[in-house]
């Protein structure tokens, strides 16, 4: 066998590692944005249901978003969230959602948000009413991350 022959097989798997390195830091790096994106979408939303914004705060849900309510009351799909918003009238309560964790699969186009929110009624002050902890799953799907479905439990 010649040096040329011995050596190549060796180079290949160098080539290899280099290649695949580069491919998980890249990956790892589009996961990071994407995690950074769903956070700052997170801070929109919460501006949003701070400023009674219902439309910009839907526009953040997939068309059929699954949300559990605190109480455990399901809705299916935008319209029906938008009907029980509408349906509680003039409120002026609003909700803060802190994402504690968000996990991304770019792969498969999903994530996963976790965290607490407090609900806010400024006629009754500034300390939270009402409190607990929710999930959410996000898609990319449609080329842009959205809320798929959203599970919040009333703890406090």
């Amino acid at each position: 066998m010649t040096t040329i022959t011995k050596t190549l097989p060796k180079n290949f798997v160098i080539i290899g590692m280099i290649i695949l390195t580069f491919l998980l830091s890249f990956s790892e790096s589009a996961a990071q944005q994407d995690e950074q994106y769903i956070r700052e979408i997170r801070e929109a939303s919460n501006s949003a249901l701070r400023a009674y914004d219902n439309e910009l705060v839907l526009s953040f849900l997939t068309e059929e978003v699954l949300t559990t309510t605190g109480n455990g009351t399901l809705l299916a799909g935008k319209e029906a969230l938008r009907k029980y918003i509408l349906e509680a009238g003039e409120s002026k309560m609003y909700w803060i959602r802190t994402a504690l964790e968000v996990n991304v699969n770019e792969t498969k186009g999903l994530a996963w948000e976790t965290g607490t929110w407090k609900g806010y009624d400024p006629e009754q002050g500034e300390e939270a009413i009402i409190g607990g902890k929710y999930s959410a799953q996000w898609t990319k799907a449609s080329g842009e991350w959205l809320i798929k479905s959203q599970l919040f439990v009333s703890l406090e």
